[in-house]
């Protein structure tokens, strides 16, 4: 039972710094995945594989990791829902990148949007000139929503971030 409960240590210390490093390195690592970002993801998992299970290679070590992950993050779902306070410090907020037809270019430059990509995503939410533009967001799962100010502009699009700034690609 001391092999499991250390698996079980070691789970919860890899979670929460995995939670701490998204965190850090902001939403724009959470928009769309280039093969850069599935690499990356495939070689975090392989590294913390043995941080999480240690020596127990069997397969009831291997299914208790995976329980204590999805019990973890099941918590901290709900612990945001009801948190605030929790919620601020897991999650980042909403950014302000335009407010009627001005960009802020701190924000910009803080989030590493460079004028190409602003103009991208609006043209993917059909407006061509940042006059039009009422309010722009970057969300917190990195996605770019755009609200203009044409009363008659009923187009829902969805504009999806990917953080190397090539092959943007935008849902309808």
């Amino acid at each position: 039972m001391e092999g499991y409960l250390d698996i079980i240590i070691r789970c919860v210390s890899v979670y929460f710094f995995m939670l701490i490093a998204l965190r850090i390195f902001g939403k724009q690592e959470l928009s769309q995945l280039n093969t850069a970002d599935v690499i990356l993801i495939l070689l975090i998992s392989n590294s913390v594989q043995n941080a999480m299970v240690g020596t127990d290679s069997s397969l009831v070590g291997g299914l208790i990791a995976a329980f204590i992950l999805f019990l973890i993050n099941y918590i901290i779902k709900k612990w945001l829902m009801k948190s605030t306070f929790f919620g601020s410090l897991i999650e980042q907020k909403p950014e302000i990148l335009i407010r009627n037809g001005r960009s802020d270019f701190k924000m910009l430059s803080k989030l590493g949007i460079n004028s190409d990509e602003l103009s991208e995503a609006m043209r993917e939410h059909g407006v061509e000139h940042i006059k039009d533009v009422k309010l722009a967001m970057m969300e917190i799962d990195g996605n770019i929503s755009i609200v203009t100010t044409d009363q008659n502009q009923f187009k829902e699009t969805h504009y999806k971030r990917k953080h190397n700034h090539k092959n943007l690609q935008g849902e309808n």
